[in-house]
Parts: structure tokens; C-alpha cells; sequence
């Protein structure tokens, strides 16, 4: 019998076994207010509204008219994925090192992703690499802010009013974190967040939709909240397109109004830190921290990441990775694994296969997923690490002490 595999595990279950000397993210500080809300939830006998008032709450926060609360982030840009009411085989342009979480949405409505490159040093892709992948079956732009590190949405944006396309955030790691003085997931048509356990602003679980555009925030709250149903009198609900139940519950809601109340020290704690740590290591000789771009304002770090020169080691990078796992840095590790068009195998069996919708029609051309479609991702993430464990906790002994080990690990394998 085969042996079964290995589920993956999220939340404080992924973070179990992390151990050493800098603190890590569970146990989470949860905002004072908490078990006021969750009593209130318990008091009123589930009548209280408590859904209503996070969503006006993070609304009035990002400073949008709306905000359409979620059970997490990948219902969050599933809803929006089918609010589009684009067609089978239209397409996407995604950003390529992102989480499952951010194509699920568009592969369950039958559209086509494609994934730009990064530019070269970055976890993101820009304008200069989406360009060249615009067709005329191209629809939106779905840019992801990953570690926190905003896309330069400026030419993004521009790029795709030329092209008559939407743009669109996944900003579940990048949470009240500021470009240009604005808002991460207010700079495209809507943005997605995640409060998932493990994240910035993290709850049990959850997510959300903010968007400035009264029409689509209807559709949202109908396709993902009444399940795609409208009241027929004398008969009751008529599905008139396939909706979901995708609704934040109460409890959720109730913990996620109390980290809101907290949010804003704990992000200005990790943009202090997340720059200190930075500089540290950026002195460690052939180490290379994540750029952090003159445009960003406040940079609402969820994880810390790092390049090592493969030249100048003696290891490799996974190896240098568990070492500085085993020198007290918990969580420390390498993200191939974020490079969706390898990752995702159904997406390129689907595409071998040419099974729906990559059959002719719908789809225009032939498409291929794999690691050699982005290059440039794909070497960047071969000497990347990062940890996911930074968090608000730490303070500058902390980031003193992850350079110092850094470097110990750098000169113990250098060549």
C-alpha cells in the first residue's frame, strides 16, 4: 500500500516545531478587546451584527467605501475571481512567487493564468516583465504583494489603462503597509487581504475584500455571500449564478475588530525592525537582504528574506539554510515552492493536456507552466531564504543577534 502523503499544515500547526533563540509568532498577542466582542457574540445569542462592524471598521481604516469580510484569503480573491464574470479561457496576468491562495479563484473559473517574470533581485514582478505577456485575451492583473514588498503599482496601472485591464491586489502579506503615502490593496480596482492565524494581522482565521467601486462590492457580497440567490415571492431563492457561502463568522469577526484596534504599532514595529534587520545583514559580505524600494512608506513585513552568492559559499543553499535553522533562527528555510508555475502540477498537466480551458477554444494558444517559463524567479529563488517567523516582537537585540548568527553561518562556509 502506498504510503500516504504528507498534508500541508497552516496556521500555529506549520509553526510547531520552530525553535530558537528569536521569538516567533505564536503564541499571537491578540488585541484587549477580544473576549468583550466574543461575549457579545455569545450574549446576544448570535444576533449581534458583529460582521457588520469589522467590515466598517477596516473600511473606514483603508479609508474605501467598502469592505466585504471573508472566511480567508483564498475565498477573498475566489470571490473576486468570479465578481469579474470573466470567460473561460480569458487570462490572467499573475505574479509568479505568490501562494496557491492567489490563482485558486481564477483556475475554479475556468481562466488561464500566466505569470510574468520578476525583475531580477525582487520577489515581484513589474511592468517592464507583464508587458511583453499581454494578449487579447488578457483580462486583469492580479499583482501580489509578497513579503510585504508593494509592486510599483504606478506603471502597472498606467500599463494597463493602455490596455484596457484591470488591476487588482493580493495584499495578504503587505496589511496597512504604504506606497507613495497610499494604502497597500487600495491602489488597483479592489485588494485581498488574509488574517489567518500566521499573518500580520492575524485572527483564528479570515480574510476580506476592499474596493472603492459600489457595483462591484454589490456582486461581491452576492456572488460570495447569498451564494449567487435573489428572492422570488411566492417561490424563495433563485440561483442565478454559482455563488458561494463564503461568510466571515461572527467569532472571527469579533477577533479580527480587536487585532484591528492593535494593528497599527504592531506594523510600525515591523517596518522599524524589518529595515534595522536590513541593514545588519546587508553588511554581512555576499549576503543580500530583500531591496527595500525608496517608494515604500511603511513596509509591512510578514516575512524577511535574504540572496546568498552561490559562488562565494561552500554550501549550498538549503545547507545554509538549516544552518542558521540549527543556530537559532526558527523557520529559516528556502520558497521554491512559491514559484507557482512549478509548484501547481495540475496546472501543468492541465496545459500538457490541453484539458479545459486549455483546449482550443477556449484558450488562444498553447501554454506551458514550469520552472523555465520565469527564469528569472526561478534562479532567484534557488539562493533565496527567508523566515517566517519575523514578526512585531522583535526588537533590535533581536535583529542584532539573527546578523550575528548570519554572519558566524556566511564565515564558516565561505570558500
Amino acid at each position: 500500500m502506498a504510503e500516504t502523503p504528507r498534508r500541508a499544515q497552516y496556521g500555529a500547526q506549520a509553526h510547531v516545531d520552530e525553535v530558537g533563540k528569536l521569538p516567533t509568532p505564536f503564541p499571537r498577542a491578540v488585541g484587549p478587546n477580544a473576549l468583550k466582542y466574543l461575549q457579545e457574540v455569545v450574549d446576544s445569542g448570535l444576533t449581534v451584527d458583529m460582521i457588520g462592524r469589522f467590515e466598517r471598521a477596516f473600511a473606514e481604516a483603508s479609508g474605501v467605501a467598502h469592505c466585504i469580510a471573508t472566511p480567508g484569503c483564498t475565498p477573498a480573491l475566489a470571490v473576486l475571481a468570479a465578481a469579474f464574470d470573466f470567460e473561460p479561457g480569458d487570462e490572467i496576468l499573475v505574479s509568479p512567487i505568490t501562494d496557491y491562495g492567489t490563482i485558486q479563484g481564477l483556475c475554479r473559473e475556468g481562466y488561464i493564468p500566466v505569470f510574468p517574470d520578476t525583475d531580477p533581485g525582487t520577489v515581484n514582478m513589474s511592468a517592464a516583465t507583464i508587458e511583453p505577456c499581454i494578449t487579447d485575451r488578457t483580462r486583469a492583473i492580479l499583482c501580489v504583494h509578497k513579503t510585504g514588498i508593494i509592486c510599483d503599482m504606478d506603471p502597472i496601472v498606467q500599463l494597463a489603462c493602455a490596455h484596457d485591464l484591470i488591476v487588482y491586489e493580493d495584499a495578504c502579506q503587505a496589511v496597512f503597509g504604504k506606497y507613495k503615502g497610499r494604502l497597500a490593496g487600495t491602489l488597483g480596482l479592489a485588494g485581498g487581504f488574509s488574517f489567518d492565524a500566521e499573518k500580520t494581522m492575524g485572527s483564528d482565521v479570515g480574510g476580506c475584500v476592499i474596493t472603492d467601486d459600489d457595483e462591484l462590492a454589490e456582486r461581491l457580497r452576492f456572488i460570495g455571500q447569498s451564494r449567487g440567490a435573489v428572492m422570488d415571492p411566492g417561490f424563495g431563492r433563485r440561483h442565478t449564478v454559482a455563488g458561494y457561502a463564503f461568510r466571515m463568522p461572527h467569532c472571527t469577526a469579533a477577533i479580527c475588530l480587536a487585532q484591528l484596534e492593535v494593528i497599527d504599532e504592531q506594523v510600525a514595529q515591523r517596518d522599524r525592525m524589518i529595515r534595522l534587520l536590513s541593514d545588519l545583514i546587508g553588511e554581512v559580505p555576499s549576503v543580500s537582504p530583500l531591496p527595500i524600494p525608496d517608494y515604500m512608506d511603511v513596509y509591512s513585513a510578514w516575512m524577511f528574506g535574504m540572496s546568498i552568492d552561490p559562488d562565494a559559499f561552500a554550501c549550498s543553499a538549503a545547507d545554509f539554510a538549516a544552518q542558521l535553522a540549527d543556530a537559532g533562527i526558527p523557520g529559516a528555510g528556502l520558497g521554491e515552492y512559491y514559484l507557482m508555475p512549478e509548484a501547481c502540477d495540475f496546472l501543468k498537466d492541465a496545459a500538457a493536456e490541453r484539458r479545459y480551458p486549455y483546449c482550443n477554444p477556449p484558450a488562444s494558444r498553447d501554454y506551458a507552466y514550469g520552472a523555465d517559463s520565469c527564469p528569472t524567479a526561478r534562479d532567484f529563488l534557488r539562493t533565496w531564504i527567508r523566515w517566517s517567523s519575523f514578526c512585531e516582537k522583535y526588537e533590535p537585540e533581536h535583529c542584532e543577534l539573527a546578523a550575528s548568527i548570519v554572519s558566524q553561518v556566511a564565515d564558516a562556509n565561505r570558500r
